[in-house]
């Protein structure tokens, strides 16, 4: 069984409804191509990253995450 994460994924898929603008079926194109994160991906893998680069953004995005939580709270007491 493979894992997720390394499954393929299918394909995405807009198709036009009626009497659709082309603007609109841009608009939902790019917020389905977000939703899947698929231009954060192409990215991601435009270079090559250390492990230890990755867990070292990982640490610091789950202090950023913590703090924000923190913020959060503080700001739900203030209230």
């Amino acid at each position: 069984m493979v894992p997720p994460n390394l499954a393929e994924k299918k394909p995405m898929e807009i198709r036009i409804r009626r009497n659709e603008s082309s603007e609109n079926l841009i608009k939902r194109f790019i917020r389905k191509a977000k939703k899947e994160k698929i231009i954060e991906e192409y990215r991601e893998k435009q270079y090559y990253k250390k492990p230890s680069e990755k867990r070292r953004e990982r640490h610091f995005r789950r202090l950023a995450e913590i703090e924000k939580q923190k913020r959060k709270e503080r700001q739900q007491r203030e209230d």
